[in-house]
């Protein structure tokens, strides 16, 4: 993966970081942590200017997770409604929990999806209830766009900075995104175990 993210952005310029980064966005297993760095250290090269590539990484980053966005609007909350009466446990919350989960997201879903987009897994997954709790799409481009341009510019500049090292960046963030799983795990195991239903079975 790390020669085709090398190859792509070498032979692409731009249009090769907005297309890695785009299908980050969509398939979290490609890691950002070593692709913009890597732009980072092709910019301290003089192959590309910081400007440019912050403008085409941020791009990708949000297009990419548009799909996400829309397949959470499309499905709506009607049906993860029936579904948590159904599969409550799998989904570990019950039909009145989402209700206030969504009211919870409609207060502070712009600084959620914004943080999100800070963090490994979560990045990519944020758009979804994003998407549920119908957020305005202007919204969520603005919220989403600044999460991943913060971002983006920490890694371009790490990668800048360490020039022919910037492998290190990934390095020192990777642990990171296993323990961000983990503690997703943990987390889904803890709601499966202790979940009860909105109301008695019948």
């Amino acid at each position: 993966m790390t020669d085709w993210i090398v190859q792509t952005i070498s032979e692409w310029g731009y249009a090769g970081i907005f297309l890695v980064m785009l299908a980050e966005s969509i398939f979290p297993p490609i890691p950002s942590e070593l692709i913009i760095p890597f732009a980072g250290f092709a910019a301290a090269n003089g192959q590309l200017e910081l400007v440019g590539v912050l403008v085409a990484a941020t791009l990708g980053a949000v297009v990419g997770m548009l799909p996400w966005y829309f397949a959470g609007r499309l499905f709506g909350l009607d049906r993860v409604r029936a579904l948590a009466d159904r599969y409550g446990r799998l989904l570990t919350l019950n039909a009145s929990e989402i209700d206030v989960a969504l009211r919870f997201f409609q207060r502070f879903g712009p600084f959620i999806v914004l943080f999100g987009r800070l963090l490994p897994i979560i990045r990519t997954l944020i758009s979804v209830p994003a998407g549920l709790a119908r957020m305005p799409l202007p919204v969520f481009l603005l919220a989403s766009g600044t999460g991943a341009l913060v971002w983006n510019t920490i890694l371009t500049l790490a990668g800048y900075v360490l020039h022919e090292h910037y492998e290190r960046v990934e390095q020192v963030l990777d642990p990171l995104s296993y323990i961000v799983l983990a503690l997703v795990v943990l987390a889904y195991v803890f709601r499966v175990v202790t979940w009860k239903p909105a109301r008695p079975a019948r």
